[in-house]
């Protein structure tokens, strides 16, 4: 393992518990996905040993192709990139939650797919909250209506939502967002079936602190923990976007 990537373990785990303190939180109350692209198996396998557990891969074929390597582990794996609709019937049952869903078709997709292979497939609602052109995502105003195609739905479950603040947008523009995205999570508990709702995945690199301090549950820091890509190796926390 290179020497960088426990020590930036180490400080992003100290920094999400720091964040969780100052905003009342239990460190616990957050997990940390690793998200692994182009990251090769056995660094994800020696960040295993210092404690890694919950990983988050961009591409479906990336993830099959490590999750055959690294298949002794108890990793959970979550899918945090786009999936395309022709691809579902892959990706459904392979990972424990998919951050990503973006429209009622996939939605509806992820759910035949499922019940094709008598399972339940967790996932949560991507919300295009900042309304950026160049975002996937549900309209915050569609949410509502998602959530209720959702539980009729018997192939997926909806355990909460996903955004991504703008890139370069300061603590109080990426604030807003979560923000936002909290309150229409709350507004959705409100709803019949609501109490599953419980995952709020929100924040990157340069801003989970910032999601933390608005009820994140699943923070995604990728160049945080392995620098860009290819790593550099003067890298630290927070001064790089997000690997996606």
């Amino acid at each position: 393992m290179p020497p960088e990537d426990a020590r930036r373990w180490r400080f992003a785990r100290e920094e999400l518990s720091r964040a969780a303190a100052a905003a009342g939180r239990s460190p616990d109350a957050v997990r940390l996905v690793a998200v692994t692209k182009t990251v090769g198996a056995e660094r994800i396998r020696a960040l295993h040993s210092v404690g890694l557990t919950l990983v988050g891969e961009n591409r479906l074929q990336e993830a099959q192709a490590k999750q055959s390597l690294l298949s002794d582990l108890p990793l959970e794996w979550h899918l945090v990139g786009h999936l395309q609709t022709n691809k579902v019937r892959h990706a459904v049952g392979r990972f424990a939650l998919i951050h990503s869903v973006d429209s009622v078709r996939l939605l509806e997709a992820l759910d035949a797919a499922a019940r094709n292979k008598g399972l339940v497939q967790d996932l949560l609602l991507q919300v295009n909250v900042s309304g950026e052109a160049t975002k996937s995502g549900f309209r915050p105003a569609d949410v509502p209506e998602a959530l209720r195609v959702a539980q009729a739905l018997s192939g997926v479950r909806v355990r909460g939502l996903m955004t991504i603040a703008p890139w370069g947008a300061g603590p109080a523009e990426a604030g807003r967002v979560f923000q936002s995205l909290a309150g229409l999570l709350a507004e959705g508990r409100r709803q019949p079936g609501g109490e599953a709702l419980t995952e709020l995945s929100m924040g990157m690199t340069d801003d989970f602190r910032t999601a933390v301090a608005h009820g994140a549950t699943l923070v995604r820091i990728g160049t945080g923990l392995f620098g860009s890509r290819p790593a550099s190796p003067g890298f630290e926390l927070g001064t790089s976007e997000e690997a996606r």
